[in-house]
């Protein structure tokens, strides 16, 4: 880990494997095709070791889905909130789906899609999250249909639908119920499709996850409608399997012992920052050890990771690695500061060291101007 430089993220082979193996047996199991959500993680140095294991990617954006067909290969979907005319005249030329978040755009960009499936995203107005920021059925969401009657006038140029209303749900039980109350509400539409994508925001992965009952709804489903269900995994897919690796710069006392390294949560793990969760460090104890608050060196007074008992006192250059950091995190790295971007490595099963990706100033520099 030494020979590079700090930060950088690591992607560990082997646990990413795990992973796969975990959805794997889910879409086996369960006859459902599984779209990596490049909204989540999109680190495509890596994705040779997803291929085997999954269906396809589902993307946000025009830049997500060519990425995803370029890259990954297989079905390439394609959903925005809002296309532009000119998205739609490049996505149409590579994906097998394009999803449209309203009526409204379905039926302005239709007869340029006559070629390519057509889907419909249904909001059905209830969704597991604790978090009001990321519910797609918060009150006034602009996040898909509604109505039934815009359904109806949708259906004859859909195929299919996509309804997105989990956030992180580890709740088999709640989604089950859920996905009744759905199954209810839609059944006559359903009835009419041939496909239908349940988004992502499900934590197939995690050990306490009951996968075999999961597997046994979607089943059910499945044959119910006669559908072809696709999940759209992105963080279940590779939580676990990354870490922020940082150096201490420097240690400074202000009623507590604060440790400052090089690395920052604004710019490199942003979604920490935007719900307000702590980060976890590898190698503290849950009781006794040696307290300090992980903070970065950008100049935002809250620019702190969190704070640990670490079984040893910390010095200047040690080094600290910042766990879970793949999902929502290397997509959403910035520039703020000016702060150098941390580089994107992967660790090998047989211990040996990948760099995929590394960023220089003049990286930094081509994203203000090019000229």
């Amino acid at each position: 880990m030494k020979k590079l430089s700090t930060p950088y993220y690591l992607i560990d082979e082997q646990k990413l494997h795990e992973n796969m193996e975990k959805l794997a047996a889910i879409r086996n199991q369960s006859g459902a095709k599984l779209l990596l959500a490049l909204k989540c993680f999109a680190a495509w140095g890596v994705f040779d070791l997803m291929k085997p294991y999954m269906d396809g990617t589902t993307s946000s954006s025009y830049y997500e889905a060519r990425l995803g067909y370029e890259t990954f290969g297989k079905e390439t979907h394609a959903y925005s909130v809002a296309y532009s005319s000119e998205d739609i005249k490049k996505v149409s030329v590579f994906s097998d789906k394009i999803i449209f978040n309203s009526l409204s755009q379905l039926e302005q960009f239709y007869p340029e899609c006559r070629n390519v499936t057509c889907g419909i995203r249904i909001n059905p107005g209830v969704s597991y999250s604790n978090f009001d920021l990321a519910n797609p059925a918060r009150t006034f969401s602009r996040l898909g249909v509604t109505a039934m009657t815009d359904i109806e006038a949708a259906m004859p140029m859909v195929s299919g639908a996509m309804i997105h209303f989990n956030c992180e749900n580890e709740d088999v039980a709640a989604f089950e119920q859920m996905l009744a109350g759905i199954s209810r509400k839609y059944a006559t539409f359903l009835e009419r499709f041939d496909w239908i994508s349940l988004g992502g925001g499900i934590s197939y992965t995690e050990d306490h996850f009951d996968s075999q009952q999961f597997i046994q709804i979607i089943k059910n489903f499945s044959q119910n409608f006669g559908l072809q269900v696709y999940l759209e995994p992105g963080e279940a897919a590779v939580t676990h399997t990354t870490s922020l690796v940082t150096t201490v710069l420097d240690i400074v006392e202000n009623n507590k012992k604060i440790a400052v390294v090089d690395a920052s949560i604004e710019a490199h793990m942003l979604d920490l920052l935007v719900y307000r969760e702590s980060a976890t460090f590898q190698g503290t104890v849950s009781q006794g050890g040696f307290s300090y608050q992980i903070a970065g060196r950008s100049c935002l007074a809250a620019d702190i990771f969190g704070e640990g008992n670490f079984q040893n006192e910390l010095q200047i250059g040690d080094t600290i690695m910042i766990e879970d950091a793949a999902g929502y995190t290397m997509v959403k790295k910035n520039w703020f500061n000016g702060l150098q971007m941390p580089s994107v490595a992967l660790m090998r099963t047989d211990g040996q060291i990948d760099v995929l990706q590394e960023s220089l100033y003049t990286d930094y520099k081509k994203s203000l101007s090019t000229q």
